[in-house]
């Protein structure tokens, strides 16, 4: 059902690996396609999408928490010293901001869920089709992409940017910590190089780039369950698998949502 193999047969026996990439990125995208279509025509249940929502939220934000506020430590930390070597201490809230806002936080965001909720997504669907209940639900005429892959698509997209917001936050508080720390930098100095260095559209474009993150990573992650094949084994080698191309996704995405929106 997910996957792409029909349309590949005339792709020549030679050509392994083509044929595996192919497969799957064709997998992946009838996967979304057949999710957007569900949504379009609202045939899922709010309360699973809240639910799901809940439980990616909850268990990642304290890890987004620590990360995004040591990011800012660093960043702060770095530029502190030099800043006022040169001068240039008005210049220390806006590099923590600009640095954060528009690429540290959502990238952050989306390679923790993704190690944190993305794996227990594949783990969780993966452990679903080795026990036949994916079956079982097809065999009720009931799809698993409107029960199953939608709620969580939905809760990633919404979550995502959310924790995101958090990791904004910290990160910037955590750099006008340090620099406090650090230099004694007054507040009014710090938070006006914030205001001067970074729009609201710069704000509103990180939290798009974690809204792509979310897909990406729910898709894959549903994908990967999905498509588990080998028993209690093969659970472990797909949630692996989900992590590192999600992960490897999130990254070339990134530099390909930068190079659109802030060139």
């Amino acid at each position: 059902m997910f996957r792409a193999s029909f349309y590949l047969r005339t792709l020549p026996k030679s050509f392994p690996l083509t044929r595996r990439f192919f497969e799957y990125a064709g997998g992946v995208t009838l996967l979304l396609i057949d999710s957007v279509r569900y949504i379009l025509a609202l045939r899922f249940r709010p309360s699973e999408v809240v639910r799901q929502a809940s439980f990616l939220i909850v268990s990642s934000l304290p890890i987004i928490l620590l990360t995004s506020g040591f990011t800012g430590f660093v960043i702060a930390l770095e530029t502190a010293a030099s800043a006022q070597q040169y001068g240039l201490v008005n210049i220390i809230g806006g590099s923590v901001a600009y640095g954060v806002v528009r690429e540290l936080g959502p990238l952050l965001t989306a390679i923790v869920v993704a190690g944190r909720a993305g794996a227990a997504i594949t783990a969780q669907l993966a452990s679903m089709v080795v026990t036949e209940q994916i079956e079982a639900y097809q065999s009720m005429g009931t799809s698993p992409t409107r029960v199953l892959v939608v709620p969580r698509l939905l809760a990633c997209i919404i979550g995502l940017p959310m924790l995101t917001v958090f990791a904004d936050m910290i990160s910037v508080w955590g750099g006008y910590y340090m620099a406090w720390l650090r230099i004694h930098l007054a507040p009014s100095t710090y938070w006006v190089s914030v205001q001067q260095f970074i729009d609201f559209t710069d704000f509103e474009k990180g939290l798009l780039k974690a809204a792509v993150f979310g897909i990406i990573i729910s898709i894959i992650a549903c994908y990967e369950g999905l498509r588990t094949e080998g028993g209690a084994e093969g659970v472990g080698r797909v949630t692996t698998q989900a992590v590192v191309t999600s992960i490897i996704l999130i990254f070339a995405f990134n530099f390909a949502l930068s190079f659109v929106l802030f060139r």
